[in-house]
């Protein structure tokens, strides 16, 4: 590497430490015993309104909607106790142990004599209401996950604001993918415990699979953007998608599930966590299948002589696990790992009776050390090597005479070090450095003959290096401002600055606005640069560009009162050169312009019944090519989710509803039809319920698409009607 590459870096890293040299550390504060007696099992008071619900007790589990009275509230008496070392897991959701220094107070052992007495601390403080963050951020939890019924961490993400998603569930469409914000899956970063597991694969049906992805090890789903992407990627066109996964908990318990459903549906799941002595664990396994020979109307993709879909069918395994074992209490290791192995038939564009199969393979691991600098808890050192595999397969026949195959086997090793330090209460820096390598090796091979020529295999490889930092300063008790650099050096394309600014101003302790700005720059895939794609007979081109722009926020996050909460965002973003296919190739072909508004309700209306509202509208218009003037295809304008839950001794009933304006076909394959079409809107209406049998059991009913209206969801794929799943759950 070129040495005059470093200077901006130099650059970088000496402004971001130079405040470190004047800190003054290690004092202790009002704020200071607060955290601490939080931390120490403090029994809250109906007052402060946290960002992000908490998990339910076992006895009494989660809706599946977000529910406002499990949020944190201020507290007015509590009893110290001893804390035993835990780890947190990295989380881009800040939390008050995030943001100060805990009190050496709470490392204090009593002596014997003092064991038996309960010491009682009144403290008494104010906090705000509303998230302290210049980005809107949002959380779903494990419980919330269970109640949804999600199989999968695609449908989680349903019910986050923002997303428009056709590729879960029934009349899924694998290449229509996910989107958020207008923004692909490629163009938002994904992430497992604060690690990469994005591909940047687009051919061969690959990318983040996050249909694969095992939710029986999720714990909870965090949703960030802004300057999260200074952090974690420059890619973040949309946003920064963090799924936190579970580790064991003091007392051993198993958990295990089956459901069956419509179309030969079956899932399975089982995993058991617990602890002994400083080591913490959790395994599990899952499996689902289901064969999807559901009948279509005339037209339909893949609709055989018998008038059903065909080649639908999907079987999906899951290994998954982590452990976490405590060094002292100052330093923690843990390890994480799954492994997938998905199998499924290739619906697509709407032609009829396609064949092609997938093969998707998936491994990742990774290892991190955390570590407490100094005598406090206000200096966080994170340390991460990870691996991760995706090995996607294609083939099928051509013409039912020829065959043709493409395979693409995707790796990458990545390093990453983080230090968070709160160098005074009122300035916090984030800062480090990120290691990536990329290896692709892609194989075609076609029967074809005007296609045998193209046959071949590609062994490529790129290395990303990414210096960071993020400074947050409380310039005074109302305002905020969040600057931050990340320096890029890319083996392929150079080196490039992405800078990003946020703000925050907390008008009343219920009332803030905020915004924030970003540079964001996507680079082409490596089987985009040079992969021949014979199943759509796309050609590579190693003269792509990379996309570029900007992405923005502004709005206002409003507490109505401490059960009601608001968050109200503008969004847009500007992608210069971007990457699609013209005239059968890769090409850098075109501005899009996306703006967007996006609302999320949350109510608690009693102890039992709660409820949810999301809105998105996004206008992502295209501004160069043949296309200007129209709507990204794939993305609809309006997007919508409702949900009522209702929780009581173990009952549960919840209803979800979900609203797609309809979004433009990207190919159509019929004369009558056009690009510039737009599949009918439609609504569909979901139920769910628990019954509790005894404690530690309970039957699991899920009714999906209540009205039994078959729409299409995307590209001439449909919805069935009604169907069911039915199982049991329990926990030992």
């Amino acid at each position: 590497m070129k040495l005059h590459l470093l200077a901006p870096s130099l650059f970088l890293l000496s402004w971001t430490i130079a405040p470190i040299a004047r800190a003054q550390t290690n004092s202790l504060t009002t704020t200071d015993i607060i955290q601490t007696d939080t931390i120490a099992n403090a029994q809250p008071e109906p007052f402060m309104l946290k960002s992000a619900p908490k998990a339910l007790p076992s006895e009494a589990p989660n809706l599946d909607i977000p529910r406002l009275s499990e949020f944190e509230r201020i507290p007015t008496s509590a009893k110290l106790l001893v804390q035993q070392p835990t780890e947190s897991k990295p989380s881009l959701i800040q939390t008050p142990q995030d943001t100060q220094p805990n009190s050496p107070i709470n490392e204090t052992t009593p002596d014997a004599s003092e064991a038996e007495e309960e010491i009682e601390i009144v403290i008494t403080g104010e906090q705000d209401l509303i998230p302290q963050t210049s980005a809107p951020e949002y959380r779903i939890t494990e419980q919330e996950i269970q109640k949804q019924g999600a199989d999968s961490a695609a449908e989680v993400l349903r019910g986050l604001p923002g997303f428009a998603i056709n590729d879960v569930g029934f009349g899924a469409d694998i290449h229509t993918g996910t989107y958020y914000r207008g923004a692909s899956i490629n163009q938002s970063v994904f992430l497992i415990n604060g690690r990469p597991i994005g591909t940047n694969i687009n051919t061969y049906h690959g990318a983040t699979d996050l249909n694969s992805l095992p939710v029986g090890a999720i714990e909870q789903v965090e949703l960030s953007s802004g300057t999260s992407s200074t952090l974690y990627g420059s890619e973040a066109f949309g946003g920064v998608v963090n799924i936190v996964t579970k580790q064991g908990q003091e007392v051993p318990q198993l958990n295990l599930g089956v459901q069956y459903g419509s179309y030969e549906q079956l899932n399975y799941r089982a995993s058991y966590g617990g602890s002994t002595g400083s080591l913490r664990f959790n395994f599990g396994y899952e499996q689902n299948q289901a064969d999807n020979r559901y009948r279509v109307p005339v037209g339909a993709a893949n609709r055989d002589s018998e008038g059903r879909l065909f080649n639908g069918d999907t079987a999906v395994s899951n290994y998954f696990g982590n452990l976490a074992l405590d060094l002292n209490p100052r330093n923690t290791v843990s390890l994480d790992a799954y492994k997938i192995t998905s199998r499924r038939g290739l619906l697509y564009f709407g032609f009829p009776l396609q064949r092609d199969r997938l093969d998707h393979d998936a491994f990742n691991i990774g290892l991190s050390w955390k570590t407490l600098l100094g005598g406090g808890d206000d200096s966080i050192l994170r340390t991460t090597l990870a691996y991760n595999q995706d090995y996607f397969n294609t083939y099928g026949p051509t013409q039912n005479i020829y065959y043709r195959t493409g395979t693409l086997n995707s790796q990458s090793l990545t390093g990453r070090v983080e230090h968070q330090w709160q160098i005074t209460p009122n300035y916090k820096l984030t800062w480090g450095v990120d290691l990536q390598n990329q290896m692709l090796k892609g194989e075609t091979l076609s029967t074809v003959p005007n296609r045998i020529a193209l046959n071949e295999t590609e062994n490529r490889d790129r290395f990303h290096t990414a210096l960071f930092a993020l400074n947050t300063w409380k310039l005074t008790d109302a305002f905020q401002i969040d600057l931050g650099l990340r320096q890029n050096f890319n083996s392929e394309f150079g080196s490039y600055l992405n800078p990003s600014v946020g703000t925050r101003w907390a008008v009343t302790p219920s009332v803030a606005v905020r915004g924030s700005w970003v540079s964001v720059q996507r680079n082409p895939g490596l089987d985009q640069l040079y992969v021949y794609d014979t199943v759509h007979n796309w050609l590579p081109n190693p003269d792509l560009e990379s996309e570029t722009g900007s992405s923005w926020t502004t709005g206002i996050d409003v507490a109505f009162s401490p059960s009601l909460t608001g968050q109200f965002t503008y969004f847009g973003n500007r992608l210069n050169d971007r990457i699609a296919i013209q005239a059968g190739r890769w090409a850098n072909i075109g501005l899009v312009n996306t703006n967007g508004f996006e609302a999320a309700l949350r109510w608690q209306m009693t102890s039992e019944f709660s409820t949810f509202f999301n809105y998105t509208y996004t206008d992502a218009k295209i501004e160069t090519g043949s296309e200007k003037g129209l709507q990204l295809a794939m993305i609809p304008y309006s997007v919508a989710q409702l949900g009522i839950g209702y929780a009581s001794a173990g009952w549960q009933l919840n209803l979800f509803a979900s609203y797609n304006s309809g979004a433009r076909r990207a190919f159509f394959n019929r004369p009558d039809e056009s690009t510039t079409d737009f599949i009918s809107s439609w609504v569909n209406l979901d139920l769910s319920a628990r019954i509790p049998v005894t404690r530690n059991i309970g039957v699991v009913v899920y009714l999906e698409n209540l009205a039994d209206v078959t729409y299409e969801k995307a590209n001439r794929i449909y919805q069935p009607g009604l169907t069911f799943r039915i199982g049991l759950q329990s926990s030992f």
